[in-house]
């Protein structure tokens, strides 16, 4: 992801507040057509793009945790390349 993507990207929390704006407005039920959609889709965006972001940080977690995709925990030597000496 190029600077200037990031910086047209809303943060997960940024894109989350604007989700909640767009339900608000869409549940209102007076707003023309056009314009419903137009937020819609804004809306798809942003949930598609929030989703990419919580998968990420899910395998990120999964990562630092040393789970497996089975939810096993998954087992590794802990210590120093020194431990060998010892």
């Amino acid at each position: 992801m190029s600077d200037e993507q990031r910086q047209q990207t809303p943060t997960f929390e940024d894109a989350v507040k604007r989700l909640t704006e767009i339900i608000e407005r869409l549940e209102r039920g007076d707003l023309p057509l056009e314009e419903s959609i137009a937020l819609f889709e804004e809306g798809v965006k942003l949930s598609a793009a929030s989703q990419s972001r919580l998968d990420a940080a899910e395998k990120k977690v999964e990562e630092l945790l040393h789970v497996d995709a089975g939810g096993n925990a998954r087992t590794a030597r802990f210590g120093s390349p020194d431990d060998d000496d010892v």
